[in-house]
């Protein structure tokens, strides 16, 4: 049956207007663009960071309110949406510094959000730029006014499992560190009759800092199976921890102890602050070739990097700062420099020593990926006067590594290999008998 001319004007202009629409670009509207994206709670003793994801930078103004402690967030060009109220969920009833908090629609297009405190805090209040997987964030880091003392944490601690009964189990000559000034060639053996009782002996406390990389909002590298770079070397770091602290003459302090960014110059001084007298960044490897394979250590180098690979992955592990996040107006840009000229060629000469007494460990456990110590200009291993190596575990880029690094029972063998490299270390190159100030 012939269509009508009007029938047939119609479905012209039907499909001349859908043609429009084809060719013309999606214009998204306002309430879609202001929408948060995600919303992300990281709780630390160091602070509580609060994240909101968005498609675009969103402008906040704050304030603190007393009696009692609030901080007061208002978000312009925004609308509430389910995601945002998620963030009420996401408080722990175990966060160090809010009770909880409160979200609602200020007025149109301002949105508040309202946090009860626990106690007085420091809010710093910044933007990241889009970096990796991540859109603009708009990051609230609530800091307490009365930091967390690590010294005295690290003594209280020490304090505490000396009052622990002891056991039966003598210590291994690996444990009986000595400690000497001047010479590594001294040792426990003396031309005198030895003292009847060993523990007599006295050998300062040694004090490690261990460094899990990543964290928070910076997960690290990721396996094929969904392992995460930060979740697999926190908990090696814990069972080294634990093994370091059974030993009668260390101590050993975590840069984070959960899951939580930390930026790379705080690492350091964090190290510093409890006078660490050995830095141990701990990794596990990626490269674009799922082949890669094998376990590496590395130190620091002032004279460009020992290999391609080496440099590559330095400018990799030194952008975490641009993942997880750090506040620019507040960064000190000066560090960095500074720690790198105040590096010395003693500090990077003992890194080398105990990365080689380490590595030589590992290889009992996994095969090299290279059969010597690396270097490379890492930012995390340039405190000028604490001896400090990256660890690569393995290439959790690799499927068959990528299950040796959730293995506990590899995990146990890794702690294990890097505490015997640490004591080797240390029987060869003992600590000064006194403390360094820093």
């Amino acid at each position: 049956m012939p269509r009508s001319p009007s029938t047939t004007r119609r479905t012209l202009l039907k499909a001349g207007s859908t043609l429009l629409l084809s060719v013309l670009p999606a214009i998204p509207s306002r309430a879609a663009d202001g929408s948060i994206l995600a919303v992300r709670v990281w709780p630390a003793q160091d602070y509580t960071r609060v994240t909101l994801e968005n498609n675009r930078p969103l402008k906040a103004t704050h304030f603190l309110v007393k009696n009692p402690d609030r901080l007061v967030v208002d978000i312009e060009g925004l609308e509430l949406n389910p995601t945002l109220k998620e963030l009420i969920a996401k408080i722990q009833s175990n966060d160090p510094y809010i009770k909880q908090v409160r979200v609602g629609q200020n007025r149109p297009n301002v949105v508040r959000l309202v946090f009860d405190l626990k106690e007085e805090i420091k809010p710093q209040v910044f933007t990241l730029e889009p970096v990796g997987n991540y859109r603009y964030r708009l990051v609230f880091d609530l800091y307490p006014i009365n930091p967390p003392d690590l010294i005295a944490a690290l003594i209280a601690k020490n304090d505490a499992s000396s009052h622990q009964p002891t056991t039966s189990k003598a210590p291994t000559n690996a444990n009986a560190v000595p400690t000497n000034g001047n010479s590594a060639h001294k040792t426990n053996k003396t031309d005198t009759p030895a003292e009847p009782n060993p523990s007599k002996q006295t050998a300062r406390l040694i004090t490690i800092a261990l460094d899990p990389g990543h964290g928070g909002e910076d997960p690290g590298a990721i396996g094929k199976a969904g392992s995460r770079e930060k979740d697999v070397v926190l908990a090696i770091a814990k069972r080294l921890k634990r093994k370091i602290e059974e030993q009668p003459n260390m101590r050993v302090m975590l840069t984070r102890d959960g899951d939580y960014f930390v930026p790379l110059h705080v690492r350091v001084q964090k190290a510093r602050k409890v006078q660490a007298d050995l830095f141990m960044s701990i990794h596990a490897d990626a490269w674009v070739e799922t082949t890669a394979r094998g376990s590496s250590v590395f130190v620091l180098s002032e004279k460009g990097a020992s290999s391609t690979a080496a440099r590559w992955l330095a400018n990799k592990e030194n952008a975490a700062d641009l993942i997880g996040g750090i506040n620019i107006k507040n960064h000190d840009r000066e560090l960095a420099s500074v720690l790198l000229d105040l590096s010395t060629t003693a500090q990077i000469k003992d890194s080398l020593k105990l990365g080689k007494a380490v590595l030589g460990e590992i290889s009992s456990i996994n095969r090299l990926h290279k059969g010597s110590v690396e270097q490379a200009g890492f930012a995390v291993l340039k405190a000028p006067d604490i001896p400090s190596i990256l660890i690569e575990t393995a290439f959790i880029s690799n499927p068959e590594e990528e299950a040796k690094l959730g293995d506990e029972d590899y995990q146990e063998k890794m702690a294990d290999a890097v505490l015997n490299g640490i004591q080797k270390y240390f029987i060869k190159n003992p600590p000064l008998a006194k403390g360094r100030m820093t």
